[in-house]
């Protein structure tokens, strides 16, 4: 196992390479100046120079992203270009939100996903199959925004039993945090947890039907033994799988959930920077969430290694 982290992440070092030198790149495509912008509509020409000048936007690219690159190796991402704050510091304030509330959809996906995929898989062709399948086919057609407004106005609005905005901070009051983050966390683990049970069903039928399980019933184990201990853990890693790209997912999904529930995270964050062509602020943001998606994937890698002893030596 300790290998196989060496190999991932030696791996990751030439991957985060091109990967921050993608994201300095594309942002610098996206059209309109950010010299103008800072400057303002009526600003003169002279002024929007001196802008750039001090910005260093006027430098060969190459320069440009070296010295951002050195300094995010440092931790440093550079200052906000209208409020002057540091993108780190800013994104250090809101990353608790964002990652509560993806943290928090992610077990509600869980608890609802591995349940549903188990019942199904082990009926299959019952009741209890059809449902899973229903639901599940549900949980991917409905859109974020359109489910989120229906918890509001059901729990919020006509039974009064949750908040249908704000956050609290963990260390202020625990139990309020986690009753307003009931709401966003359903609305944004609802899809994952739909893909999740797909998943869990599909592959859990078919190791149910190898011979090495058919053995195991034959010798009179209990079925629960049978599912769980010989069944489970062998249908995992393509659940796995599921779950390193439902992280991504989470994080893109949660700009729009962020948004419907009033919360203070990195997507309010996001889009006043792309609004306002605040370059470091948007570079920042993208490769902070792009650093968190390399890191679940070696969580995945290392998952894969645990439940897969092949892998560790592939």
């Amino acid at each position: 196992m300790l290998r196989l982290l060496v190999r991932r992440l030696l791996l990751m070092v030439p991957i985060m390479v091109l990967v921050s030198f993608i994201v300095f790149g594309l942002v610098l495509l996206v059209p309109g100046d950010p010299a103008i912008a800072l400057a303002g509509p009526n600003a003169t020409e002279q002024r929007v120079e001196a802008i750039r000048e001090n910005l260093g936007l006027n430098d060969p690219i190459l320069q440009q992203y070296g010295r951002w690159i050195g300094g995010a190796i440092q931790g440093d991402l550079g200052e906000s270009l209208f409020s002057g704050r540091s993108v780190s510091q800013a994104i250090a304030e809101r990353v608790p939100v964002t990652m509560s509330l993806a943290g928090a959809a992610l077990l509600i996906a869980l608890l609802i996903a591995v349940p549903a995929g188990i019942v199904a898989a082990t009926n299959r062709g019952r009741p209890a199959d059809s449902m899973a399948t229903v639901g599940a086919s549900l949980g991917l057609a409905m859109p974020s925004f359109w489910l989120g407004l229906v918890l509001v106005l059901l729990f919020s609005v006509w039974l009064g039993w949750l908040p249908a905005t704000g956050y609290i901070p963990f260390g202020e009051n625990p139990a309020a945090w986690a009753v307003h983050l009931i709401l966003p966390a359903l609305t944004l683990g609802a899809a994952a947890a739909a893909e999740t049970t797909r998943q869990l069903r599909g592959s859990l039928t078919d190791v149910l039907g190898q011979d090495y399980v058919r053995t195991a019933r034959a010798k009179g184990l209990r079925r629960h033994t049978v599912v769980f201990k010989h069944g489970l853990k062998n249908a995992a890693i393509p659940v796995v799988t599921v779950l390193g790209f439902q992280v991504a997912f989470l994080l893109g999904g949660s700009v729009v959930v962020e948004q419907l529930f009033a919360l203070p995270g990195l997507g309010g964050l996001a889009i006043r920077a792309v609004l306002n062509r605040d370059l470091p602020m948007i570079q920042g943001v993208v490769m902070f969430t792009a650093v968190i998606v390399m890191i679940v994937n070696l969580v995945v890698d290392l998952l894969y290694g645990w439940l897969n002893p092949k892998v560790r030596t592939a």
